[in-house]
């Protein structure tokens, strides 16, 4: 077959390409050029595009460049930022996975020819009912199927996984045995368009007017103090959310940009069963996701997938078998299939209550 593989400089996708290259098939490296400004992590930085380049020398393979800044920056960026000034704690990386990565790439792969696409993501392709479907990666510390949410059907059936059965050390051993440079290369954590030395707020405030407000108990009215940055207040939060008066910890319930005005409370009360989803955003990966539906939902790349039923009328939402901390406006979440929790349904962008 001819397999173009998205290397991003990271050990992952150089393993990726080296598998797929010693199992005979015809693998040609592409490396995308997503963010234009300055970046100093995640894998759009010099270090990673010349990282991919002599990975693909050492392999032996062709090496491009795809430039898709402007898609990035529309599809990416600019809803990232849109997303933080109204209030939502939009998630960069499962957009670009939806819009970039996956989306345009194969689309451009059909183009020149080649049979499928591949990355070094941390996730499976199983086969369901006669349809492929992503299912998580072997490793459960490095799984990324979450992030992958929004793969459909089609797009997985153009698609190879080669190291979603591989633990992440089994990955570094084979990198190295290869003799690639990335072997020992740290995992990149950071939003790759936000320069870790300067931060989210700084990119914010190049970009968008940002405000203070006032951080008040829901449940008593007093005003416990201020934020700096209301646009970067996540619901949900804890970190940085002064104690009440009663010196128990607050988490952030709500957050009203227009009125200055963040709400917490007690976590007990903060606690929610019930999580509204934004109708157009659901996506299924390869059936039909139905009303009453008995689901595993994750919340957080990172999270643990919870019981839950999903509900259709009268505005989709998923009612959890047990209540959970509030998930911030513009997060996604993951839908698994109950009766095999390692297999992905498909996903959602939670909505205002």
């Amino acid at each position: 077959m001819k397999i173009l593989v998205a290397m991003s400089g990271g050990v992952d996708s150089s393993v990726a390409a080296g598998l797929l290259r010693d199992a005979g098939h015809d693998v040609v490296g592409a490396t995308l050029k997503l963010w234009g400004g300055a970046s100093d992590s995640g894998c759009c930085s010099v270090a990673d595009v010349d990282d991919a380049r002599r990975v693909a020398q050492v392999l032996g393979i062709d090496h491009h460049v795809f430039n898709y800044t402007e898609e990035f920056e529309r599809h990416v960026v600019a809803p990232f930022v849109a997303g933080h000034a109204a209030g939502l704690t939009p998630n960069p990386c499962i957009e670009c996975n939806k819009h970039i990565k996956f989306d345009l790439l194969i689309d451009r792969a059909n183009r020149l020819g080649f049979d499928a696409v591949a990355t070094g993501h941390h996730a499976r392709i199983v086969d369901r009912a006669g349809r492929p479907a992503l299912a998580r990666g072997a490793d459960p510390a490095k799984d990324q199927s979450y992030v992958l949410g929004y793969l459909t059907a089609p797009m997985l059936a153009r698609l190879q996984l080669p190291i979603g059965s591989m633990t992440k050390d089994e990955v570094r051993r084979e990198a190295e045995r290869l003799g690639l440079r990335t072997w020992n290369k740290p995992d990149s954590q950071d939003v790759c368009f936000i320069e870790a030395s300067r931060g989210r707020e700084t990119f914010l405030r190049s970009r968008i007017p940002v405000t203070s407000a006032s951080v008040v108990d829901r449940s008593t009215g007093d005003v416990l103090g201020r934020v700096d940055v209301a646009q970067l207040v996540t619901v949900g939060q804890r970190r940085g959310v002064a104690p009440g008066r009663d010196g128990e910890r607050r988490y952030v319930t709500n957050v009203d940009l227009a009125a200055g005005r963040v709400e917490v409370d007690r976590l007990e009360d903060v606690m929610v069963s019930t999580v509204p989803l934004d109708s157009d955003s659901i996506c299924a990966s390869d059936t039909a996701l139905a009303d009453a539906a008995r689901l595993w939902v994750q919340t957080s790349a990172h999270g643990v997938a919870r019981p839950a039923v999903l509900h259709a009328t009268g505005g989709w939402s998923v009612v959890f078998d047990e209540p959970i901390r509030p998930i911030a406006p513009g997060q996604t979440v993951v839908f698994y299939a109950f009766e095999d929790p390692e297999v992905v349904l498909g996903a959602a962008v939670v909505d205002r209550p």
